[in-house]
């Protein structure tokens, strides 16, 4: 196989660090925890669930081309991506087995919605590795855009500990990687008509399944047709400080045809939530 001359064009200034988290969630996943809120919980608890198949699905979509990088730099971020990505799947795992006894849900049945989607993808002969690599590119940008806005203080108001530690580790490393997949995903030849057909996809996939879920969360607890769920799902979809207007000028800019994920500086944030992590 003829190697690739890749080169990873993270800053220079920033690295990315594994961190072997745990959490104790053993109390708080009983609640209703996002704002007192059953919509808004059932799907921070939706994307959860979709974690431990997808990340495990991310690293194998780098792997296919781990022995065509020359770059040590770039060789070295790929190892601590596998590493981060592998921790999340593992306290996400956590998470969601804790989730479905508290709550009473069938975890197989929740996961079935995405292991489904992945099978039946994975069989459909157009869905070459390199494609399965544009569509971890463009999950990866979604979840640091998610993991930015989340730690800038969007989307949610009040997240108690411990749970709050939790989402903020995985967004500090969800844009600690950002690039990783990119890079690899540019060095190997991919075109811009493929990445932006493929994020158009992965974004109508992600927000359909992971709706279909927090659904039949809210449908077990009996309250997916109160008023109040409706209201909660407008507010957080399209109002001043919603999930869309937070996340469409990511979304709009991925589509430029010489975009970069460190196009979007957001060094001063992650260095700051980089040392409160250090302390």
């Amino acid at each position: 196989m003829t190697a690739i001359n890749s080169e990873s064009t993270m800053p220079n200034d920033l690295a990315i660090k594994v961190r072997n988290m745990t959490f104790e969630l053993d109390k708080i996943l009983a609640t209703d925890w996002a704002d007192n809120d059953p919509f808004l919980t059932a799907f921070f608890n939706a994307m959860s669930i979709s974690f431990p198949s997808g990340e495990r699905n991310f690293i194998d979509s780098v792997r296919t081309y781990e022995d065509r990088i020359t770059d040590p730099k770039l060789a070295s971020e790929v190892k601590d991506f596998y590493q981060q990505e592998a921790i999340h799947s593992r306290e996400h795992r956590k998470y969601n087995r804790l989730l479905c006894q508290k709550r009473g849900y069938d975890l197989a049945t929740l996961e079935r919605v995405f292991l489904n989607r992945l099978k039946s993808t994975k069989k459909n002969p157009r869905f070459t590795p390199r494609v399965n690599l544009a569509a971890t590119v463009s999950a990866e940008h979604f979840t640091a855009t998610f993991g930015q806005n989340l730690l800038e203080g969007r989307l949610i108001k009040n997240m108690p500990q411990p749970i709050a530690e939790l989402w903020q580790w995985h967004s500090l490393e969800e844009l600690e990687h950002k690039s990783v997949a990119f890079d690899i995903y540019n060095q190997i030849g991919g075109s811009y008509e493929m990445r932006a057909r493929v994020m158009r996809l992965t974004v109508f996939v992600l927000f359909k399944d992971t709706f279909s879920v927090a659904a039949k969360m809210l449908h077990h607890d009996k309250q997916l047709w109160k008023w109040k769920t409706f209201k909660s799902f407008s507010k957080f979809l399209f109002s001043k400080d919603g999930f869309i207007r937070a996340h469409i000028p990511a979304y709009k800019a991925f589509f430029q045809q010489d975009f970069h994920p460190w196009d979007m500086d957001n060094r001063s944030l992650l260095k700051s939530w980089q040392d409160q992590y250090t302390a």
